[in-house]
C-alpha cells in the first residue's frame, strides 16, 4: 500500500490529506501550526496519519510568502552593471490607483538599499553582444565589500543578460571565490526575460528567501528521509525540494495556489462548472481567484507584499479577512475588521491563551454559529469569553452585542466580496454567472451572504473544506517553466523552433532530475501591437507565426474589446512549460441516499441570525447525496462549519457536496 500525503502549512492549522494510490482512499485530517517552527506541525500532521509506507509527499508552504508580506528580507546585497546603481530607486513612474493618488502615496523602501548596491564595469547591447567587457577587478572589489560588511545573500543582475548570461556567470565565479559563504541568485536563472527594474527585484525576492526556504526544506528532507518531497509553486505546479531551493521564488504562493486548484478540480468533477470563483478562508486572510475554462487564471504582473514578482502565478487577490482577523476602532469611531489578525497564538479570544483582541471567529462563536469547539472537539472554546469581548467592544461602539457581533460578519462578508469584484468585474467579468466554491476552514462561514451581496446562482461547499488545498496538492502535475525574451515583427519558422527546442531542453533536463521518464511540454508566447509596451499571452503549439498572431489578435480582442487585425504583432517572450504528470485522485461517487436528512441531525442550538432561535445542528459526515436542508440551520464537520441563513437552502450533491442556493 503506497499513500500520497498533501500537506498544507496555514497560518493556524496544517491541514493533511493522504490518498492511498492502491484503493483511492482518502483520509484527512488537521493539527495546529507552530509558527516558530513550521517543520514541527508538518511533522506532526503526517504522524498523525501513521503511515508506513509514503510514496511521496506534496506541500504548500507560507514560508516566503509571509517573509515578504512582513518585509523580512534581510540585508541584501545588489550588483548589477556600472552607471546602473540607481536601477532600484528609478523603478516605474506608475502609482497604485492612479495619479489622483500621488499626492499622499508614500514610495514603499527599496527592497536594498544604496549603500548596499555595488556595480561592475562591462556592457552588452540588446542583442547580447560585448559592448565592454566584463571587468574582473572592480567584480573582486564588490565581493570582497560584501564579504567584509556580512552581506550574505546577493542578487545579480546585469544589462541585457537575458540575452547572454556570460558576465552574471563571471560574477558568480567570482563570488564564490572570495566570498564563498554568500548566498547568490543570478537573474539569468531567475527571469530570463527583459525590463531590468522587474528582473532586478524578481532576482532579489529570490535571494532574499532562499536562506530561509532551504534552511526549511532542509530541516524537512531530513525528517523525511528517503520519501520524495515535493513543493507547490505559484504556477500551478510542483517542483522536487532540490529545484525549489535553487528557486525559492517560485513558491510565493504556494499555499494559496494549491487551493484554487483543488477548487477548480472539485467543481469540474462535481458539476461540470468550468468557470468558477474559488474562495479560501483560513485563519489569517482569505485567498480568491477565477477559474476560466477549467484552470485558475495566470499572470505575470503579480506583487508580493510591495515587490513585484514578474513569475508565471495564479492571479489571486488575497485580503485581511480571515477566521482571525481582528475587530478594532478606527480614530474616527467606525468599526474596522482586519488585515491585523490574531493568528494561531494567541489567536481569538475563544482559544482561551490570553488574547485582548476581539476577531471575527468570536463573533461566529457569540452568535452560536460554529460549536463550541474545534477539530470534533480537540479544541474546546471559551463561549464565555467571545461573548464578554464582543460585548465591551459593543459598549464602546454603543451597539447591542449581537448588532455589534453580526456587524463584525458583515464587515467580513464585504471585505471578501471587494476582493471577489477585484478579480472579476474589475477585469470585465460578470461576477453573477460564477459559482462561489467556498472552502477553508472559515470559507464557508460566509457564503450565504455572498450570494446576497454580488448575486451569486449558487455556492459549492467540498467535502472536507478545511482540507481542500492539501487536496489540490495531489491533483497537480510537476511542472517547470522557462522563458526567454526574443522582440521581433518577424519571426522565421527556423528561429521560433530553435528557440522553443532549447527552451523544452531546459525543462526536460529538469523533470530528467526529478526522475520524470515522461515529459510533455506547452508552448506560449509574450505578444503586441508595435509600439505598445505591455504584452498579451497566447498558446504557440506547433503553429505558425501567422497563426499566432490571429490568436492574439482574438486575446486582444476579448481582453479589451477591440483589435487591430491589420497592425503589425511584435513577438516578445517566448515560453515552454515543461509537465511531468502525475496520477491524480478521483473523487468518489456516492449513490443517493433516502432523502431524509434528519439522519445526520444531531441535536439543536441556538442560533442568531435575524434573531434569536433554535436551529436544528447536522452532522456532515451523516448528509447522503439528494438531501436538502432548508435555513435556518446549522452544518458541522472536523474541520469547518456552514451556517444556512433563513431562505437559503442545501443540497447534497453525488459527490457529497453542498450546493447552496438562495
Amino acid at each position: 500500500m503506497a499513500i500520497r500525503i498533501g500537506i498544507d502549512t496555514g497560518g493556524t492549522f496544517t491541514d493533511v490529506v493522504a490518498v492511498d494510490e492502491d484503493t483511492g482512499a482518502i483520509v484527512t485530517t488537521k493539527t495546529p501550526s507552530t509558527p516558530d517552527d513550521p517543520a514541527e506541525g508538518f511533522m506532526a500532521g503526517i504522524g498523525r496519519l501513521d503511515a508506513a509506507d509514503i510514496a511521496a509527499v506534496c506541500h504548500g508552504t507560507t514560508v516566503a510568502t509571509n517573509r515578504l508580506l512582513e518585509g523580512r528580507v534581510g540585508d541584501l546585497g545588489f550588483v548589477t552593471t556600472e552607471g546602473f546603481e540607481f536601477l532600484l530607486e528609478i523603478a516605474r513612474q506608475s502609482v497604485p490607483d492612479g495619479y489622483g493618488n500621488s499626492y499622499f502615496w508614500v514610495k514603499p523602501p527599496r527592497i536594498v538599499p544604496a549603500h548596499r548596491v555595488r556595480t561592475v564595469g562591462g556592457r552588452l547591447d540588446h542583442t547580447g553582444a560585448e559592448v565592454r567587457p566584463f571587468d574582473e577587478a572592480s567584480a573582486v572589489r564588490a565581493a570582497r565589500w560584501f564579504r567584509d560588511q556580512g552581506v550574505t545573500a546577493i542578487g545579480v543582475c546585469f544589462l541585457h543578460s537575458y540575452a547572454d548570461p556570460t558576465h552574471e556567470l563571471a560574477m558568480r565565479e567570482v563570488l564564490r571565490r572570495e566570498h564563498p559563504d554568500a548566498v547568490v541568485s543570478l537573474s539569468h536563472e531567475v527571469l530570463r526575460e527583459y525590463r531590468e527594474y522587474e528582473r532586478s527585484v524578481t532576482t532579489l525576492v529570490d535571494a532574499a528567501v532562499k536562506p530561509a526556504i532551504g534552511r526549511y526544506v532542509a530541516r524537512i528532507s531530513e525528517r523525511l528521509g528517503d520519501v520524495p518531497l515535493y513543493v507547490m509553486t505559484s504556477n500551478g505546479g510542483v517542483l522536487s525540494a532540490s529545484e525549489v531551493v535553487d528557486r525559492p521564488i517560485t513558491t510565493v504562493l504556494s499555499g494559496p495556489a494549491a487551493g484554487a486548484l483543488g477548487a477548480a478540480f472539485v467543481a469540474r468533477a462535481a458539476a461540470e462548472h468550468a468557470n468558477v470563483i474559488t474562495l479560501d478562508g483560513g485563519g489569517t486572510s482569505t485567498d480568491v481567484a477565477v477559474v476560466l475554462d477549467g484552470e485558475p487564471t495566470l499572470t505575470t504582473e503579480g506583487t508580493v507584499g510591495d515587490y513585484p514578482s514578474k513569475i508565471p502565478m495564479i492571479d489571486i487577490v488575497t485580503v485581511g479577512a480571515g477566521g482571525g482577523s481582528i475587530a478594532w476602532i478606527s480614530p474616527e469611531g467606525t468599526l474596522k475588521v482586519g488585515p491585523r489578525s490574531a493568528g494561531a497564538d494567541p489567536g481569538p479570544l475563544c482559544y482561551g491563551r490570553g488574547a485582548t483582541d476581539v476577531t471575527v471567529t468570536d463573533a461566529h462563536v457569540h452568535l452560536g454559529r460554529i460549536p463550541p469547539h474545534l477539530l470534533g472537539g480537540e479544541i474546546p472554546l471559551d463561549v464565555p469569553a467571545a461573548g464578554e469581548g464582543v460585548t465591551a467592544l459593543a459598549s464602546t461602539l454603543g451597539l447591542k452585542t449581537e448588532a455589534c457581533a453580526t456587524g463584525i460578519l458583515e464587515i467580513s462578508a464585504w471585505n471578501q466580496a471587494n476582493a471577489i469584484r477585484r478579480i472579476t468585474v474589475k477585469r470585465g467579468l460578470d461576477v453573477r454567472d460564477f459559482p462561489l466554491v467556498a472552502f477553508g476552514g472559515s470559507g464557508p462561514l460566509l457564503v450565504c451572504r455572498l450570494i446576497d451581496i454580488l448575486g451569486l446562482p449558487s455556492a459549492i461547499v467540498p467535502r472536507d473544506p478545511g482540507n481542500l488545498s492539501a487536496f489540490g496538492l495531489l491533483t497537480v502535475d510537476v511542472r517547470s517553466e522557462y522563458v526567454r525574451t526574443r522582440v521581433t515583427r518577424d519571426p522565421g519558422p527556423e528561429e521560433l523552433e530553435e528557440l522553443y527546442t532549447e527552451l523544452e531542453a531546459q525543462a526536460g533536463a529538469a523533470l530528467d532530475r526529478q526522475g520524470f521518464a515522461e515529459h510533455r511540454y506547452v508552448r506560449s508566447a509574450d505578444l503586441r501591437y508595435h509600439g505598445q509596451a505591455f504584452e498579451v499571452r497566447v498558446p504557440v503549439g506547433r503553429a505558425d507565426a501567422a497563426e499566432v498572431a490571429a490568436r492574439f489578435h482574438d486575446e486582444h480582442e476579448r481582453l479589451y474589446g477591440y483589435c487591430h487585425r491589420g497592425d503589425p504583432v511584435e513577438w516578445v517572450n517566448l515560453r515552454v512549460a515543461g509537465i511531468g504528470p502525475i496520477e491524480r485522485p478521483e473523487p468518489p461517487v456516492r449513490p443517493p441516499g433516502d432523502g431524509d436528512p434528519a439522519r445526520a441531525r444531531t441535536g439543536v442550538r441556538r442560533v442568531f441570525f435575524d434573531d434569536w432561535a433554535e436551529v436544528p445542528v447536522y452532522a456532515r459526515e451523516r448528509l447522503e447525496p439528494g438531501d436538502v436542508l432548508t435555513g435556518p440551520a446549522v452544518v458541522e464537520e472536523f474541520g469547518s462549519t456552514l451556517p444556512l441563513h433563513p431562505g437559503f437552502s442545501a443540497r447534497v450533491d453525488g459527490h457529497g457536496n453542498l450546493v447552496v442556493t438562495r
